[in-house]
């Protein structure tokens, strides 16, 4: 599978011939164009019409982020694999309630019962997490029988408040301590973790997407409307629990990241630029990181999971299969 090129250096992305380089005061990196499938932006990097155009025949994705860390958007080349047919019964399933109602409902399901699992993994490693473990099968039982989108997020709402709960337990470390949740700023350095990483998790799965015949407009339990788009937020929250909660409690607990990557600003916490590349560094490894695959029989990395899980919902769409989440082991 193709890589990520992840840019936090300030400097200039040009072609020159069928190649491309980065060049920053200290000189120039050639970058093998054939390795790549899209680009992380999060320094001020100048390129001009000339290099989108090359960036399009390459079908290749940049994604931009600001000083702060946060997405701004994305360069998403015309879609060459885009399937008026799919995008039809993308349509046609939004618009049929029940429908909707379904695969919303898978979406759910599929995060709940991989926060579960986190909450599994860690009370077996001696954490007290009983009455949050309870509280959360007890919403989970409720899930089915939601006739509403709108019914649908608020227990997926709930879920996750019960869930963040259990993080002050698993992380035990008194700089970490979460209170609630804040987005946009933050308002403490767990909550900046938090966006942040769901940031990362948010753009590689659109990156993904693009790789499909499905359009990322249009999705199913984040309501389609004008937001640019959604179908992301939809697959992102199966993966969330597996890979970034588990990443950040890694990340805390091997001391990688301390209160000292953060600082004040905006009015809020964020995290500084040596915090997101070593954030970003490890994000990228849990994403090559491969797990056995049951089905296949085979070992598959999480970013090839993530595809998968995009495959699944085509053969859903078209009627070839029932959409059933990814589901961890542990």
């Amino acid at each position: 599978m193709k890589k990520t090129i992840y840019i936090f250096n300030d400097g200039q992305l040009k072609r020159k011939d069928n190649t491309l380089y980065f060049e920053t005061e200290k000189g120039r990196k050639y970058i093998p164009i054939e390795d790549v499938s899209d680009f992380f932006i999060f320094g001020e990097v100048d390129l001009n019409k000339r290099f989108l155009e090359f960036m399009s025949h390459k079908e290749i994705l940049l994604h931009f982020f600001n000083h702060y860390g946060y997405y701004v958007g994305t360069y998403y080349p015309r879609e060459h694999l885009n399937s008026g047919y799919i995008i039809l019964k993308q349509a046609e399933h939004y618009l049929d309630e029940n429908k909707r109602i379904a695969l919303a409902s898978k979406i759910v399901e599929g995060s709940c019962r991989n926060i579960l699992n986190v909450i599994k993994y860690y009370k077996n490693r001696g954490k007290d997490l009983e009455n949050i473990e309870e509280n959360i099968i007890s919403l989970y039982e409720k899930i089915r029988k939601c006739n509403e989108v709108n019914e649908l997020m608020a227990i997926e709402g709930n879920i996750r408040d019960t869930y963040y709960k259990a993080f002050d337990e698993i992380i035990s470390n008194e700089d970490f301590v979460f209170n609630q949740r804040t987005r946009r700023p933050p308002q403490n350095e767990l909550n900046a973790l938090i966006s942040f990483g769901n940031s990362l998790l948010y753009v590689r799965v659109l990156g993904e997407i693009y790789k499909t015949h499905l359009d990322p407009r249009i999705g199913y339990l984040h309501a389609t409307n004008f937001r640019r788009f959604t179908l992301n937020l939809d697959i992102s929250e199966i993966f969330k629990p597996i890979i970034i909660d588990r990443l950040i409690f890694t990340l805390l607990s091997k001391k990688m990241i301390t209160k000292n990557d953060f600082e004040e600003d905006m009015g809020g916490i964020l995290l500084k630029d040596k915090g997101k590349k070593v954030f970003v560094e490890e994000f990228d490894k849990r994403l090559k990181t491969t797990i056995n695959h049951r089905q296949l029989g085979r070992k598959v990395s999480y970013r090839r999971l993530v595809r998968m899980e995009l495959y699944k919902l085509e053969k859903h769409l078209i009627g070839e299969s029932e959409f059933e989440p990814y589901i961890s082991r542990w």
